[in-house]
């Protein structure tokens, strides 16, 4: 009778979050911004170039703004039963796991040793996972921690499921999660056992990270002779394999090392990824794939079960292309918290959230170019094609076929057997001439190749799920606030406005595809980011402007429209404090999160806006950089600076506000027609507070001050503005 009841309960609900108050603010704050430009409009005749600057800037936030309330209306959240999912399928299905690493150095090994073993240990048949791990260093050293990893994983994941360990990747088990008095002597034991081991495994790991041009390259290693990181044939390695398929061994452990050539382009990660689901298509070919960074470890062991109460318990088995879960860090929990929290969750009761290259789980006959209404006519597959679409290999695309075909295969117990043909479609060569990158699998063309192939999916009229357990499914270490961080915001930039560039923009996918109007409205929210840095460089630039020629770009205090900008900034700034409060954070990461807005729009964003103008023009050439993964134990995010040209806008712009007061204290301003008011000198005030980590960087020295290099540069683009700005003044 239990079991009847159960399977007539569903294995997931929509949760529909009410957000009334949200909706008032949201509108409230976009009814003053359109008074706002109704008000420059009528007035325009009457003022300068700062009224119709602002007029333009203010006008631009005013869509962004649109953009931004269109992801937020609608929130929604799934809350998943894995215990019913238990109950109602005896034979789950097989889930190939996705771990991708690009640099032994930027990313230490035993960063992805973790995650590897968080991931052998989730709460899952054992012999219905695989763990895949792309290597594109072909890095001995990485080789060589998966190996000495293996054999941990054989104590390490008895111990987890023995003891229901929460914690399954050890760096973050070992140092918070100490049994206390009260555990039993077995646990105790078996405690000190498995840290000695771990410890042991950390060791081995550093010595050899010490000693890795070293290495003696015979045995297992003799494939790592004579390569290079950017010219080596393909590795692929069993490093451990499941043969009897046994529910107390590990699941497969597969080290993959795909081709690289000089003049053959790989595609980094998108690269990478493609390479992953052949080889694992060939050896496993699991319907569902799992795709992590090096860095975000299983935070919760039953994510996997998690994601497939969403994937298996929708109506008609066909709603969701992709189960997404977002990302959380471990050092600065505040990080991204407020997006997931408030635009996250909007964004999933549309069209479903955007594919964020890091805890997805993929359905692999989407994976596969599947469209929503090609599923009815999932018998009909010409060979001829097969072999056109995805490479010619016949195992391949016979495996490629029975997922096409929806033919679940069972569990390979005997994946070494496919060693050969998995070399062979690892190849740099083997993508010539078929659909792989532009039809199948990742999607080649922008770095932000993750927004692309998800954009892609949607436009096909599929939805996308939002796996939100308690706790996180998958914790990451954020990148460093600094240089590496400022590169990473970049890329992503430049990625994002090189789709929105494209022909496979989501304006394009929703007039001839199935993009539906709000989902494209949201893609267009995340690809415009890098198109913001221009209003908001000149908008922050307007108040030493308007001091040094005595102009004004705000109504004067005297005026009744005055309390248009004003309220407006500040319920704006009330409205962001409270959804940092309500989501449990505190006003100091409100404000630090506030500033660091400030600074990545105006130089991370502005140089990749140029970045990728350069590529539209010929200019340039897409360049993926990796970002610098540490752990940090502590969540202190400060702004740390070299002598990159980051660092340029924000010292200059420091500078100039300074140049401004000078201008205004000393009374050099010339005479304008309606002169600088309070409100210019406060607008200026409230910049400078934001820049505070580059106005102390001027007087500081180490990684906390400003280079002179970055200083002279800056200065001498701050005199320029100076000249400019009274040039301006003559002219009007």
């Amino acid at each position: 009778m239990a079991n009847t009841k159960s399977s007539c309960l569903p294995l997931y609900e929509k949760v529909f979050h009410k957000n009334t108050y949200h909706r008032a603010l949201d509108v409230i704050i976009l009814f003053l911004l359109l008074c706002l430009l109704f008000y420059r409009l009528s007035t325009l005749k009457n003022h300068g170039f700062a009224w119709f600057l602002a007029f333009l800037c203010e006008s631009c936030f005013t869509f962004i703004w649109i953009l931004i309330v269109n992801c937020k209306w609608t929130p929604l959240t799934y809350k998943t039963y894995p215990q019913r999912l238990q109950e109602r399928i005896q034979e789950l299905p097989p889930v190939d796991m996705f771990v991708t690493t690009a640099d032994a150095e930027l990313e230490p090994p035993i960063i992805t040793v973790n995650t590897v073993l968080s991931l052998l240990a989730v709460d899952y048949p054992v012999h219905k996972l695989a763990c895949y791990v792309s290597d594109d260093a072909c890095s001995p050293l990485n080789f060589y921690s998966l190996v000495e990893a293996s054999k941990f994983a054989k104590l390490w994941v008895p111990f987890c499921k023995k003891y229901n360990v929460q914690i399954r990747a050890p760096f973050r088990y070992f140092p918070d999660s100490e049994p206390s008095d009260s555990s039993s002597g077995e646990l105790l034991q078996d405690w000190k056992n498995m840290k000695k081991e771990y410890d042991k495994l950390s060791q081995n790991i550093e010595h050899a990270a010490k000693r890795s041009s070293l290495f003696d390259l015979t045995g297992g290693m003799t494939v790592f002779s004579n390569t290079e990181r950017m010219n080596h044939p393909t590795i692929v390695k069993v490093i451990s394999e499941n043969k009897g398929g046994l529910s107390d061994e590990i699941p497969h452990l597969v080290y993959i090392s795909r081709e690289k050539r000089p003049k053959h382009p790989h595609h980094y990660k998108a690269g990478a990824m493609n390479v992953l689901t052949r080889v694992s298509g060939l050896m496993t070919n699991a319907p569902f794939m799992l795709n992590v960074d090096c860095d975000m470890y299983a935070n919760n062991p039953e994510i996997v079960l998690q994601a497939m109460c969403l994937h298996l318990g929708s109506k008609n088995k066909n709603e969701f292309a992709f189960i997404q879960s977002p990302q959380y860090f471990y050092d600065r929990p505040e990080n991204l918290c407020i997006l997931n929290e408030y635009i996250g969750k909007g964004i999933v009761g549309i069209q479903g959230p955007f594919y964020q290259g890091t805890g997805t789980f993929h359905r692999r006959d989407v994976v596969y170019g599947l469209c929503l209404d090609q599923i009815e006519h999932q018998g009909n597959i010409v060979e001829d094609e097969l072999l056109k679409k995805f490479g010619n290999s016949k195992e391949f695309t016979k495996s490629a076929a029975q997922t096409l075909e929806g033919k679940t295969g069972g569990y390979s117990s005997n994946i070494s057997r496919s060693l050969d043909e998995a070399h062979r479609v690892a190849d740099c060569g083997y993508e010539y001439g078929s659909s792989w990158g532009d039809e199948v699998g990742c999607l080649y063309g922008a770095t932000a190749e993750d927004n692309l192939t998800g954009l892609v999916i949607h436009s096909k009229g599929w939805r996308s799920g939002y796996c939100l357990p308690i706790p996180h499914a998958f914790l990451g270490c954020a990148s460093p606030s600094g240089p590496a961080g400022m590169r990473q915001q970049k890329r992503w930039a430049t990625g994002l406005l090189e789709i929105l560039f494209s022909k496979r923009n989501p304006i394009l996918a929703t007039l001839i595809g199935k993009l539906q109007f709000r989902q494209c409205l949201a893609y267009l929210w995340i690809l415009t980011w890098g198109l913001r840095s221009i209003p908001e460089l000149c908008y922050i630039a307007l108040p030493a402007y308007c001091i040094i020629t005595n102009s004004t770009f705000l109504p004067k205090v005297q005026e009744p429209t005055v309390l248009i900008p004003l309220a407006l900034f500040v319920i704006y700034k009330l409205y962001t404090l409270l959804e940092y409060i309500q989501a449990g954070l505190s006003i100091r990461s409100w404000w630090v999160n506030n500033c660091m807005a400030r600074i990545v729009t105006t130089s991370a964003w502005l140089f990749g806006l140029v970045n990728a103008a350069l590529e539209q023009f010929g200019f340039s050439e897409a360049v993926f950089e990796i970002t610098q993964k540490i752990h940090r134990s502590s969540d202190v995010d400060e702004v740390m600076f070299d002598d990159s040209p980051f660092f340029v806008p924000g010292t200059t712009i420091i500078l100039v506000h300074l140049a401004a007061w000078a201008t205004g204290l000393l009374r050099l301003q010339s005479q304008g027609a309606h002169g600088s008011g309070l409100g210019d000198y406060f607008c200026s005030v409230y910049v400078v507070l934001c820049f505070f980590p580059f106005l102390r960087g001027l007087f500081m020295t180490g990684k906390k001050g400003i280079p002179w290099s970055t200083i002279c540069k800056s200065t001498a683009l701050a005199l320029l503005f100076v000249q400019w700005c009274k040039m301006m003044s003559s002219v009007n």
